[in-house]
């Protein structure tokens, strides 16, 4: 759940051990029951709780674990998460933005200087890195063995309400509007593509490379820490060259 989407590292993403994955399964069910508490349960009344949904089910969470959330927060889950997002620096100064949602803010701070400090980066002030960012909706529609046509791809994204996309051979990633993701990912959903991921992320405006193995060894150990915290929702970052990471 770490950095803007790249289809090899989506592809890794999705290869997680069972273990890997009972973690992305609990940090997805902590959306879905903030979004049931804002919003109610009602999933065609509640947009972003349809997402998040469509998101469980791409993540391949068990769609008895997806009522079971929902029912629990509808019930009046004790749990109390907040969002807090923190902004930082890795190795070689990448910018990183890292999306929380917890019940507890001293200890998920603590949690993060510790990972920013024993791995090379810094976690800094609000603001000291967002203005190089951008929110976008970004869909990943899966392309693999698929046989799709670019122009007719092309086409559907742009009807869907689309901004822009990207066409490879094994996906097609498009973007859009924050304040129309809910509706393009829908349209294509109904329009039968299926998707690898679909979230609202911050898409950096600059990158930077990261070539020294030890700083590399050092980014690829922050990113792994940050996907290991069950506080930790998501981590954007602007380094250039993941695929290089040895994770």
């Amino acid at each position: 759940m770490s950095g803007h989407s790249k289809w090899n590292n989506i592809k890794r993403k999705k290869e997680k051990t069972d273990g890997q994955k009972a973690k992305v399964f609990t940090k997805v069910g902590r959306e879905i029951a903030v979004a049931v508490r804002t919003g109610g349960s009602d999933p065609s009344s509640n947009s972003k709780l349809r997402d998040l949904i469509a998101k469980a089910k791409s993540l391949n969470v068990p769609n008895d674990n997806i009522q079971r959330i929902i029912k629990r927060a509808e019930g009046g889950d004790k749990d109390n998460y907040e969002p807090i997002t923190y902004e930082g620096y890795g190795p070689c100064g990448v910018a990183m933005m890292v999306e929380t949602l917890t019940d507890n803010r001293n200890r998920t701070a603590a949690n993060l200087r510790h990972y920013f400090d024993k791995f090379g980066g810094n976690l800094g002030n609000m603001g000291c890195v967002s203005f190089l960012f951008e929110q976008k909706g970004v869909i990943v529609l899966d392309a693999e063995d698929k046989d799709l046509d670019e122009e007719k791809v092309m086409e559907d994204c742009f009807d869907a309400g689309a901004e822009d996309f990207d066409m490879g051979d094994e996906a097609v990633e498009v973007t859009c509007s924050p304040d129309d993701f809910s509706a393009v990912r829908q349209a294509l959903e109904d329009k039968g593509y299926e998707f690898i991921s679909a979230d609202v992320a911050m898409v950096p405006s600059t990158y930077t490379a990261i070539t020294g193995a030890d700083e590399q060894i050092l980014m690829a150990k922050l990113l792994d820490a940050l996907d290991d915290d069950d506080d930790v929702q998501n981590v954007w970052h602007n380094l250039e060259n993941e695929e290089d990471l040895d994770r």
